[in-house]
């Protein structure tokens, strides 16, 4: 069966009318008849080709400032038809009804007026009518008609009157329908988190019209697709692809680093922090850093808050990793730096992000806004006899930021400004300790006189006692407990200083 057809007609009324004119020089070869609206057609005009304004099909003139244009049954009668039954095909004839056989359109640029921050009216006139309309109808009767519903298509589009002269099969025209409802559907989406950003009535509703393929998942076997934008955060300078476990790194390197206003350098494995250090200069915040865990550095993530200079990325090239991320480079750096082919060198331009998140969850989704909350001096409660010194609050301060972008069950260990250890992930607070503790000794890092911050409360005295015994001064946890006295006794009783922030910063 041939299911070949060929365009005779085509309506044409769009918004962006760049990289349209070869499209319209391409359809007069083809001795396609043209109709149009407005803009459109004045443009197709200017071309000096030959159009009919839909006016004259329709007998009625654009209305209501242009609100009102192809909305008739006599455009949509000659789209919907079906060319295979009789009685389409006699009431087209009946009430002198042109068959349209090709449709490009495209929609107001809603999202793009609301990223603006224009004023509502003006985000209200941006919502297509007649355009969704015209995509819908057209893609609905993709068995008799083509749809062209975005700039975004014209090249394969072109590409098909090249190859077929004019002709479309059943599965070009279906998977031009696809396309259709993909950019419908998106446009819906927007308009709707548009109106709901008030009212929050809990659907969930997320769209991304394009996904960009990675090489692979978590692992070798997974397919991975990451949609979003993400040359809008990041310019990338140098290197391979980013792949999704860059991504999971780079996600929780942004949010970490977000944290601080000094100089800081930061080196992440897994999504966690393996060392971090806030220096007056780049080069020893990047010392101090990688001395917190040099072994666990290797093939990470860095990144930092302030420019990289000559000095900084000749220290840094010393070891391997995937990826570096920082505001910007000096040139010499970028030098050094470009060396390893495969390194991924990325500027960050954007530093604010969606206030919510959200994670496939067995059949459905799960949704909660993001941890924005960030403890000062001022939220820190004294449940000790003791209070932390000056500079205990501010390494009590640094662990926590630390704490809150690690995965529970998480302890920090810090001094000084520098991470000396943390112990990430475990199911019990004391075996993080431990964990962390150990860390610390391998490293020759001492940590007597260091501060601990806990994600969690402590349940018994037993990790407070731990960590006095280990040489801790000074501890930072939410507090909540039903036990909070038995670890503010043991602390009171060793001369041990412990805060409470009030605040839960669990991470899984």
């Amino acid at each position: 069966m041939n299911d070949l057809k060929r365009i005779n007609s085509a309506l044409i009324s769009v918004y962006n009318k760049s990289d349209l004119e070869p499209i319209i020089q391409k359809l007069t070869d083809l001795n396609i008849q043209l109709y149009s609206t407005g803009g459109t057609k004045e443009f197709i005009e200017n071309l000096g080709v030959s159009v009919t304004a839909i006016e004259d099909i329709t007998d009625y003139p654009s209305i209501l400032g242009g609100r009102v244009k192809t909305l008739h049954p006599k455009v949509f009668g000659g789209i919907l038809a079906r060319r295979d039954n009789d009685s389409d095909i006699e009431q087209l004839a009946q009430y002198k009804i042109p068959e349209i056989d090709l449709v490009i359109v495209d929609l107001y640029p809603f999202e793009d007026t609301v990223a603006s921050g224009a004023e509502e009216q003006d985000v209200i006139e941006k919502i297509d009518i007649g355009g969704i309309s015209l995509i819908r109808a057209t893609a609905k009767n993709f068995k008799d008609t083509l749809i062209i519903s975005s700039k975004n298509q014209y090249q394969e589009f072109l590409n098909l009157l090249d190859t077929k002269n004019g002709e479309s099969s059943l599965e070009d025209r279906k998977l031009f329908a696809l396309e259709a409802f993909n950019v419908s559907s998106h446009y819906d989406t927007e308009i709707f988190n548009y109106f709901n950003r008030d009212v929050q009535k809990q659907v969930f509703k997320q769209s991304s019209i394009e996904g960009n393929e990675l090489r692979y998942g978590e692992n070798p076997h997974q397919k991975g697709i990451f949609f979003g934008k993400l040359e809008d955060v990041f310019d990338q300078l140098h290197g391979k692809q980013i792949s999704y476990n860059n991504l999971l790194d780079i996600e929780a390197a942004v949010q970490l680093i977000a944290e601080f206003d000094e100089t800081t350098f930061a080196i992440l494995k897994h999504n966690n922090a393996c060392g971090i250090a806030s220096r007056n200069n780049l080069v020893d915040a990047w010392n101090d850093a990688l001395a917190g865990d040099p072994v666990s550095a290797f093939g990470g993530i860095l990144i930092t808050n302030k420019e990289v200079s000559m000095n900084a990325a000749i220290e840094i090239d010393k070891i391997f990793f995937e990826v570096i991320i920082a505001p910007s480079y000096a040139s010499d750096a970028l030098e050094v730096l470009k060396k390893k082919k495969n390194r991924i060198i990325l500027i960050q331009k954007a530093d604010q992000f969606p206030k919510t998140q959200y994670r496939s969850m067995l059949n459905g989704a799960l949704v909660q806004d993001r941890d924005l909350k960030m403890e000062v001096a001022a939220d820190l409660k004294t449940a000790t006899k003791n209070a932390p010194s000056k500079e205990e609050i501010e390494d009590l301060l640094f662990a926590n930021k630390i704490v809150k972008h690690s995965k529970s069950n998480t302890i920090v260990l810090a001094k000084n400004k520098q991470l000396c250890a943390s112990g990430v992930g475990q199911t019990s607070r004391v075996d993080a300790l431990k964990q962390a503790i150990t860390k610390a000794n391998n490293f020759n890092l001492s940590i007597k006189g260091a501060v601990m911050a806990s994600d969690a409360f402590f349940p018994f005295a037993d990790s407070v006692q731990i960590a006095n015994e280990a040489g801790i001064t000074s501890v930072i946890q939410p507090g909540g407990s039903v036990k909070d006295q038995e670890s503010i006794d043991y602390c009171n009783k060793n001369g041990v200083a412990m805060v409470f922030t009030g605040t839960r910063h669990f991470k899984h």
